[in-house]
């Protein structure tokens, strides 16, 4: 699966994380009474070719990236990327620059006025850049990684959220 697809096209162990509905934050919390979540990076940068148009960012046009590890303990579980183009930062998404280490899951979720468009799928090799940036918080990185996006959307604003499942998700129940 080298692009972006609205369905599961194989089965996979990741499937019951991969297609929860609903605060994938929330999920780990249960999961993991160890739950904390590690802020990576925040910048003003580029999104990446298959977000840019996603999201209709013309060629150049910079988004805010934010990066962070969702984690058990010290044990890293998901590698979050989310891109949130500039106009939406000077409107409905203003609150999220300053969310430090706080999951942006607990944000998207509590608010009833924020829509979820579907859920999209691929798996990741060495050639895309989200799987080269989760898999540098592994000690051993896997021929591939499933991940999951969903685009929200606030007063015709959106934000773009891509999950990353790293192996280790795998040990919760």
């Amino acid at each position: 699966m080298d692009s972006w697809q609205p369905h599961l096209l194989r089965d996979t162990p990741y499937r019951r994380w991969l297609r929860m509905p609903g605060s994938l934050t929330h999920a780990l919390v249960r999961a993991c009474p160890a739950f904390n979540v590690v802020r990576l990076s925040q910048a003003v940068g580029h999104a990446h070719g298959d977000e840019a148009g996603l999201l209709r960012l013309p060629p150049r046009r910079l988004a805010m990236i934010r990066e962070v590890l969702l984690r058990c303990g010290d044990t890293p579980l998901v590698f979050a990327h989310s891109v949130i183009p500039r106009e939406g930062l000077r409107g409905p998404w203003v609150g999220l620059i300053g969310l430090g280490n706080r999951p942006l899951g607990a944000a998207l979720f509590s608010d009833p006025r924020i829509r979820r468009h579907r859920l999209e799928f691929r798996r990741l090799d060495r050639r895309h850049p989200l799987y080269r940036k989760a898999c540098v918080h592994l000690d051993q990185a896997p021929d591939r990684l499933w991940a999951r996006r969903s685009m929200f959307s606030l007063d015709a604003r959106n934000i773009l959220v891509t999950e990353v499942f790293l192996p280790e998700v795998l040990n919760l129940e």
